[in-house]
């Protein structure tokens, strides 16, 4: 059995539809996964095939985009990217190089489509993770930073409607891989002594960040602030 099989989808933008690959659950076969969620795979990458790009027109996207673009958008669309779109046709296997090249050009779209903020932040973390993988320092933590402003707008905006606990989390851990150590322990703090979250799996998580905040900051010969200085929140 092959790891891809093919679905169909609609253009959002030229209404056109396309075939697009997917990865099987059978071969969805996890290493590890990171403190941020990011997975590490054995084999074949999901993660490759997240975005879809339509070989007419170029216009990509993910299963978390809006299924609605506005006339306004679509011709700001062909005026900035799709006047320009080769014809590359990226239905089938992808490697890396190609995965980047669809995550960017979704990351554009949602940026014209003026799509929410929780799914830049999911495109912009993606791209960290990718850069991660080819462990690429530089380009995952600037990539990383862009996330973590992402999610704090989502944050702002749209806290009552998403996990907070989850959102809080990943804010305080894309700070602690950053090395802003004081606003991690912060957002983690914020988790830990809020009465009213009740998701214990990321009480647990916060905790857990906390101390290894902590350790993170002695390891680096930093003053840890009062709170931390008995070892525990």
């Amino acid at each position: 059995m092959e790891p891809l099989y093919l679905i169909k989808v609609t253009c959002m933008c030229c209404e056109q539809s396309f075939q697009t690959s997917r990865v099987r659950t059978s071969f969805k076969k996890t290493a590890k996964t990171d403190s941020d969620f990011c997975i590490h795979y054995k084999t074949v990458n999901p993660d490759y095939y997240v975005v879809r790009v339509c070989p007419f027109c170029g216009f990509s996207f993910s299963e978390n985009f809006s299924d609605r673009l506005t006339p306004k958008h679509k011709h700001l669309y062909f005026d900035k990217l799709g006047k320009n779109w080769n014809g590359l046709d990226l239905t089938g296997e992808r490697d890396w190089n190609e995965a980047m090249q669809t995550y960017k050009l979704a990351l554009l779209c949602a940026q014209i489509k003026e799509e929410k903020d929780r799914v830049i932040a999911g495109l912009l973390h993606h791209i960290a993770w990718l850069y991660r993988y080819k462990e690429n320092k530089e380009q995952e933590d600037r990539f990383l930073q862009f996330a973590m402003d992402a999610y704090v707008k989502v944050f702002e905006t749209e806290g009552a409607d998403v996990n907070n606990a989850r959102l809080m989390y990943l804010i305080g851990e894309i700070h602690r891989r950053l090395g802003n150590y004081q606003k991690a322990v912060l957002w983690f703090g914020r988790v830990i002594n809020d009465k009213k979250i009740m998701d214990s799996a990321m009480i647990r998580a916060c905790r857990e960040q906390w101390v290894q905040t902590r350790e993170d900051m002695l390891a680096a010969r930093m003053e840890l602030p009062d709170e931390m200085k008995e070892g525990g929140s």
